[in-house]
C-alpha cells in the first residue's frame, strides 16, 4: 500500500495469518491484548507462563536465505545445535528491516503463517505436546495454537535447537 506506515500493515499481516492458518485446516483462535513491555508481561496479561508464548525468529543463512526458528519463551536459540541440524557454519538474526523484507511481518508480530514468503520451519522439541501462544502478525493481538497441528501444518523439522535463556 504507497503511504501506509508499517504500523498500517498490521490488519494486512493479521489477515495473512488467519487466511493461511484457514488454507492449512489450522484451528487458531486469535485475542486481542494491550501492549506488553516484556514476554514475561505479555504472559501474564494471557494468564499464561513464558514458556507457553513461543518467539517466531527469522533466521539468516550466509547464502541469503532465511527459515524460522520456533522457540520457547523462556529459551533461546541454540546456535550450535541449530547450525549443525541445517548443516551449516553460520546462521545469524537478520536487522528488523531485513526481517520485515524476508516475511512481510515486523518484529514483534513474525509468524511462519502468512509470511510473504515460505521459509523452512525449526521447532524446538520443548513447543510440542501443549496448546501455545505466538504472534498472529499484527502488534496488539496473539495467537493460540495447537502445537503439534502447528508444527504438522508448517511441515516443521522439530528437533532440540534451544537452550535456556
Amino acid at each position: 500500500m504507497a503511504g501506509s506506515t508499517e504500523k498500517g500493515t498490521d490488519g494486512v499481516g493479521r489477515e495473512r495469518f488467519l487466511a493461511d492458518a484457514a488454507a492449512r485446516g489450522l484451528q487458531v483462535e486469535v485475542v486481542e491484548r494491550p501492549a506488553a513491555k516484556s514476554l514475561g508481561e505479555a504472559a501474564h496479561i494471557l494468564g499464561i507462563s513464558p514458556a507457553d508464548i513461543v518467539k517466531s525468529l527469522v533466521v539468516k543463512h550466509k547464502d541469503g536465505t532465511f527459515l524460522f526458528a520456533l522457540i520457547p519463551g523462556d529459551r533461546q536459540i541454540s546456535w550450535p545445535k541449530l547450525r549443525q541440524l541445517v548443516g551449516v557454519n553460520k546462521l545469524s538474526l537478520p536487522p528488523a528491516d531485513v526481517a520485515l523484507e524476508a516475511t512481510g511481518y515486523e518484529r514483534g508480530t513474525i509468524t511462519p503463517l502468512g509470511s510473504t514468503h515460505p521459509w523452512p520451519v525449526y521447532a524446538d522439541a520443548a513447543v510440542t505436546g501443549r496448546r501455545i501462544s505466538m504472534g498472529a502478525g499484527a502488534h496488539g493481538f496473539s495467537a493460540f495454537v495447537d502445537a503439534d497441528a502447528l508444527t504438522a501444518a508448517l511441515d516443521a523439522v522439530v528437533a532440540d535447537i534451544s537452550e535456556p535463556a
